[in-house]
């Protein structure tokens, strides 16, 4: 008796020449739609910060309660929808999202503010601004409108 050990033939993955050797999700097959747009779309997350849409009424009515502060703004991002204010106090800087700026002009760093706070849920521990208000536009800077003319220079 031999001890010979036999081992199952090794068989190549079968794939096509079309297609990628290693499936992703969802499979994308010539066409298919995801094919064609290529590849898959992203999902539309909710954002985790609280925007003047998806701020609770009770939120909106604190803030507008509460007292007024001054700041400077630090850097906005038009693309991006936010930025920050350092505060009159030199406390630590406060978000500002898009939504919550009033007026005609696009914030640029050096551009003073005034604005009122609002909590960042679900801790509540950091800040946000809302209901800015652009008092002062930075000297020596252009600056441009939400309509997308600049102004000044």
């Amino acid at each position: 008796m031999t001890s010979e050990s036999t081992s199952p033939p090794v068989v190549p993955p079968l794939h096509s020449p079309k297609s990628p050797v290693w499936p992703t999700f969802p499979f994308h097959r010539e066409g298919s739609r995801v094919w064609e747009r290529g590849g898959v779309p992203p999902r539309d997350l909710p954002s985790p910060l609280p925007t003047k849409r998806t701020r609770t009424y009770s939120a909106t009515a604190r803030a507008s309660a509460g007292p007024v502060f001054k700041g400077v703004c630090k850097q906005f991002s038009r693309s991006q929808g936010h930025g920050f204010i350092t505060p009159e106090n030199g406390s630590e800087d406060i978000f500002v999202h898009v939504s919550d700026i009033e007026g005609e002009y696009v914030p640029v760093e050096g551009d003073e503010v005034t604005y009122k706070m609002c909590p960042i849920p679900p801790k509540n521990q950091k800040f946000q601004a809302v209901e800015v208000v652009l008092t002062q536009l930075a000297p020596h800077t252009p600056h441009e409108t939400w309509s997308g003319q600049v102004v000044g220079s």
